[in-house]
């Protein structure tokens, strides 16, 4: 997705959007500070995080 966007999304975003809430984001959160002490992306990793839990119940439901 990056290659077409002019502003770039961090990866990690899409990392949190697995159905563990809320660690996933969390785990996200604490690379984030690893690399760069100025990043704060737990806001932003929440928003797939809680669409990860959504999409694996309406998956479920399917089922």
């Amino acid at each position: 997705m990056n290659l077409f966007l002019k502003e770039k999304i961090n990866p990690l975003i899409g990392s949190a959007g697995v159905s563990a809430v809320p660690m996933a984001a969390r785990v996200s959160q604490v690379v984030a500070c690893a690399g760069n002490k100025h990043n704060f992306i737990l806001m932003h990793a929440m928003g797939p995080n809680v669409a990860g839990v959504i999409g694996t119940a309406l998956a479920a439901g399917l089922f």
